[in-house]
């Protein structure tokens, strides 16, 4: 696998090696071994989850102020911009995000650590979206910053309106969100 850190390095682009031929394809999607040496951590995972969009859902900036998440994300069915702000109050690049396009085609996979809030808008007609955690889902300690706030400045490649949650619509910006770091 390719590994790439971004803009921020603890958020790191994953490109498995993809073998092709006119029967399909076969790739890895996932080998903690080598997830480790790519990403210099060790987390285990206890929880995987799917979600189904259609094109314009945006869910997020989702995080957990107790039981934070890291999350290993990848796309099956389609294709979504997804996004990691960096919520940890003491790191460096505190405020700051990161974006990558994830597809069906493309095959990408987006490590986000436990630490950040995590969103994606679907591009595609619809999206299936995949992810492990690193630790359980925990209602009663999820929060959601807002979306689009002026501080964080994402730069959402969706041109039209955004179809939220009633979660979503009440996140909160950056400056007022309890958050777990």
């Amino acid at each position: 696998m390719k590994a790439t850190p971004l803009a921020i390095p603890d958020v790191v682009l994953i490109e498995p090696k993809v073998f092709g031929d006119a029967r399909g394809f076969f790739f890895e999607s996932f080998n903690q071994k080598a997830f480790d040496e790519a990403t210099g951590t060790h987390f285990q995972f206890v929880q995987d989850n799917h979600s189904r969009s259609g094109r314009g859902v945006l869910r997020g900036l989702h995080y957990q102020v107790q039981q934070p998440q890291g999350k290993l994300v990848r796309v099956v069915r389609g294709a979504v911009w997804d996004v990691a702000v960096d919520i940890r109050r003491n790191s460096p690049s505190f405020g700051r995000w990161v974006g990558a396009e994830l597809s069906e085609d493309n095959q990408r996979q987006l490590w986000v650590p436990p630490g950040f809030a995590h969103g994606f808008v679907v591009l595609s007609e619809s999206a299936d979206f995949l992810y492990k955690t690193t630790d359980y889902y925990a209602p009663q300690h999820e929060r959601c910053i807002t979306w689009n706030d002026a501080q964080l400045a994402i730069a959402w490649p969706y041109a039209g309106e955004p179809v939220l949650s009633a979660k979503d619509q009440a996140g909160k910006p950056l400056a007022e969100a309890e958050l777990c770091m």
